[in-house]
């Protein structure tokens, strides 16, 4: 991200932050073994093209770079809530703000908020149209984000006002992976920035088949994790 800097998190935070910073040294180690690494026919055949390393992008949704998703569920009503990105950027979510049925959210502004330790994040909607349900159970349990943010995890049901030209700004298939691809390489820099160097034995929790620490943006940026995050978001300049 564009003027981020680097935090001192082992002097502030203590051994929990030593412990993620150990994960996510491991994401950059796997990450590269597997960029340079040729897989065998077979194996290339069975990797899911709904993933993009660690990060789920499914087929049959479209994608908004603030990281939201849209996905039609039959003329005229379209679920729409967060990708699996931001789920693993803001870690827990403690409290979820959505829009009453009725309200009005409009694409590229703001659609719904987060309560992350105590910082309110806000997310931008996909789409321009009418709020006609909300995720009353993800209301009780924030932790269904985590746990599927594309099916229970969902946020709000739209009844959209201008899908046709909406759709030209989202992205979907191969278009939305590559997008995906392109965010995962700026995640690798901001790695690189916070842990300079690493060794093999850092990645042997993901050559096991680990996954990356949830809370990407708190255990890179520290008490520097909202700015972190909203530029991913895309609502650094939204407030």
């Amino acid at each position: 991200m564009e003027g981020f800097s680097y935090v001192d998190i082992f002097a502030t935070k203590g051994i929990e932050y030593i412990i993620v910073m150990v994960f996510l040294a491991g994401f950059i180690y796997f990450s590269r073994y597997l960029s340079h690494r040729v897989p065998a026919p077979a194996e290339a055949s069975v990797r899911p093209r709904s993933f993009v390393d660690y990060f789920r992008v499914p087929d049959g949704y479209l994608f908004h770079q603030g990281h939201t998703w849209l996905k039609t569920e039959g003329d005229p009503i379209a679920s729409v809530g967060m990708d699996d990105f931001a789920q693993k950027l803001l870690g827990k979510v403690d409290v979820i703000r959505l829009p009453g049925v009725g309200a009005k959210v409009a694409q590229g502004e703001k659609g719904w908020s987060f309560v992350v330790q105590e910082k309110e994040i806000h997310m931008l909607s996909p789409v321009d149209g009418e709020v006609v349900a909300v995720n009353q159970e993800a209301i009780r349990n924030p932790d269904l984000l985590g746990q599927d943010p594309f099916e229970g995890g969902w946020l709000l049901k739209v009844r959209p006002a201008r899908f046709t030209s909406n759709k030209r700004n989202l992205l979907s298939g191969q278009m939305a992976r590559q997008w995906m691809s392109s965010v995962l390489e700026r995640l690798r820099a901001e790695i690189a920035k916070a842990i300079p160097q690493e060794g093999p034995s850092m990645g042997t929790a993901y050559q096991d088949g680990g996954t990356p620490v949830q809370g990407i943006a708190r255990a890179l940026a520290g008490d520097r994790w909202e700015e972190m995050a909203k530029g991913y978001l895309l609502t650094d300049g939204s407030e």
